[in-house]
């Protein structure tokens, strides 16, 4: 499977402790995917700005929707503008696909970020798989892991996994900085609807 596959997976497990944010989710799933696009030379980075490559067409559909939703004019787009433009809604995508494909099945009870229904991963090799590269500590997969807050009791997972290469480490990074975006803004929105509720219930 693709390392944003098995991040979905591995996010989904039932014995996560609190379900992750489907925003902070999404943004990491978009990372994923840059990740192993340049992987597989479909794309280069010349800085923060992702430049399509000659590497073949991905096979993974959802890689090969994100290899065709590249920008293919200079200057090219930026990690972080990819990340929000690409990573919209693509929780739900990655559910519905992984649903399709048999991967993950809906059960009763317990905490969802998509509904009332848990969803949790069927057990299959796919997901064992997973599960092993993450038990491994690979290195992406754990600093995505902990972008989303999957290893909240390692902290500093986020810069102690070296992924060896310039350009992932630089994905990564700017995943990392994207969820802290996106935290600080539900925050202030936190705080402004709560002093909205304090205007209506003052005397």
């Amino acid at each position: 499977m693709s390392t944003a596959k098995d991040l979905f997976v591995i996010a989904m497990d039932p014995e996560v402790e609190r379900p992750v944010g489907q925003g902070d989710l999404s943004l990491a799933l978009a990372g994923a995917e840059l990740i192993d696009l340049i992987a597989a030379r479909t794309v280069t980075l010349d800085g923060d700005r992702i430049v399509p490559g000659g590497g073949p067409a991905p096979d993974d559909p959802l890689l090969a929707e994100a290899a065709s939703a590249l920008t293919r004019r200079a200057p090219y787009e930026r990690v972080d503008d990819w990340l929000w433009r690409r990573g919209r809604d693509l929780a739900g995508t990655y559910l519905a696909s992984l649903e399709e494909e048999g991967l993950i099945v809906r059960t009763r009870g317990g905490r969802s970020p998509f509904g009332t229904a848990r969803v949790e991963p069927a057990d299959t090799p796919a997901r064992r798989r997973a599960l092993d590269r993450r038990e491994a500590d690979e290195p992406v997969l754990a600093v995505l892991a902990s972008a989303v807050g999957l290893d909240e009791a390692r902290p500093g997972a986020e810069t102690e996994a070296d992924p060896g290469d310039e350009a992932v480490t630089t994905v990564l990074a700017v995943v990392h900085d994207a969820v802290m975006e996106l935290e600080a803004v539900r925050q202030r929105r936190s705080i402004e609807n709560a002093a909205f509720a304090n205007v209506w219930r003052a005397p």
